[in-house]
């Protein structure tokens, strides 16, 4: 497990961070369709906390896009880096997952963080700030639509509607097992939202959520486990 460092600079307060936001948010780039489906390697990050110890594990697990086999994992821990601020989970999260993704022995593709990305009040969410931080693209895939409207999709597996801000399509509800409640899809970076449910629904061949989500909350939780243990 490698031991988190919180980069020097790193936002103390809620202006600095919002600041930080709105600079790196101009570096989103929507017009690359992104990586195929099925194609090179997939990685999933998420993290797990201990508030009660001030510490944050972060797992990322890479997976074989065509037969989503485990291609290696890696994990960091370290001390929480910023409070809870709703809007600005990603100063939590970011110092671990990119501790994380570093220790990784080989590239990481696609990265699919278990959040947002457009699908944000700030249009900057865990998954655009990671993709800004690291050139990787990346998606969100988030349980539930923040604060975002939408219609239910059909009942039928790739049944999809607008995730919307006013009239503005922020992301996707995606149906991904036949009847049961969707997750919401948004584009990160380097990655069109059409690519990015197309790759969800890869992903997610028996389950509601991804295997990249799984594996990675699986294994962080795990650590952390073993961390305060």
């Amino acid at each position: 497990m490698t031991t988190v460092r919180i980069p020097a600079g790193w936002p103390a307060t809620e202006d600095r961070a919002r600041a930080v936001q709105d600079e790196l948010r101009t570096r989103v780039v929507l017009d690359e369709s992104g990586p195929s489906p099925g194609t090179g390697h997939v990685t999933g990050v998420d993290v797990a906390y201990d508030d009660g110890r001030d510490l944050v594990v972060a797992a990322a697990v890479v997976l074989d896009a065509a037969t989503l086999d485990v291609v290696a994992e890696s994990t960091a821990v370290g001390r929480v880096s910023f409070p809870y601020v709703p809007g600005l989970l990603a100063f939590r999260e970011i110092p671990a997952v990119l501790a994380a993704l570093e220790a990784l022995p080989c590239a990481p593709g696609l990265v699919v963080c278990d959040g947002y990305g457009l699908a944000h009040p700030r249009r900057f969410g865990l998954a655009s700030h990671l993709g800004v931080l690291t050139g990787l693209p990346t998606i969100g895939v988030a349980k539930n639509p923040f604060t975002f409207a939408y219609e239910e999709p059909g009942e039928a597996r790739g049944s999809a509607s607008a995730l919307l801000a006013g009239e503005e399509e922020v992301g996707r509800a995606l149906r991904t097992q036949a009847g049961i409640k969707p997750v919401f899809v948004s584009v990160g970076h380097r990655v069109t939202l059409d690519t990015a449910c197309a790759h969800t629904l890869h992903l997610a061949p028996r389950f509601r959520l991804p295997e990249t989500t799984r594996r990675a909350d699986a294994l962080c939780r795990r650590e952390l486990r073993a961390a305060t243990g």
